[in-house]
């Protein structure tokens, strides 16, 4: 098989990697999609996909994380989460992961009321933190889905259309 072609093959499989790397927290999403871009360009010996654009997608992946650490700070901040709350959320979240879909969706929001529980916080308190935590964690995943795509969209128009 042509080099070439196994280079594209193991593009293609780093940017699925990455897409679902943007759900599964134990995967390096935007980091994947974005090496997965780069051998796509290496795979053409840069033809198509220069250095301005595999900077434009650099900066594309490191607001990725930007937006998700912005979207989380806002939740958790807008409903009164304390730190604890965002520590017990991130963990609720992995946790969260070994119970399926009902786990990824509950976990984050039990583990941001414990942890704001574990302050002495009423009951009250501990809802809206969770709930807070939780808004960020999903608004964050929402940018950084939109990033990706966004990555995507840069990649493709300058491969096939520059």
């Amino acid at each position: 098989m042509d080099s070439m072609v196994l280079l594209w093959i193991l593009s293609v499989v780093l940017m699925v990697a990455g897409f679902v790397g943007l759900i599964v927290p134990a995967l390096p999403g935007p980091p994947l999609l974005f090496v997965g871009m780069l051998i796509g360009a290496w795979a053409e010996d840069f033809a198509h996909i220069g250095w301005v654009t595999l900077l434009i997608l650099f900066v594309l992946m490191l607001l990725t994380y930007g937006a998700d650490f912005m979207a989380s700070a806002y939740g958790a901040k807008r409903y009164g989460a304390s730190n604890r709350a965002m520590l017990g959320s991130a963990i609720g979240g992995i946790v969260g992961l070994f119970f399926g879909l009902p786990g990824v969706l509950l976990g984050p929001f039990i583990g941001a009321v414990l942890g704001e529980l574990s302050l002495k916080r009423n009951l009250n308190e501990a809802g809206r933190a969770g709930f807070g935590a939780t808004l960020g964690l999903v608004l964050g995943a929402a940018a950084k889905i939109a990033l990706a795509f966004t990555m995507l969209g840069v990649f493709l128009i300058a491969r096939f259309v520059s």
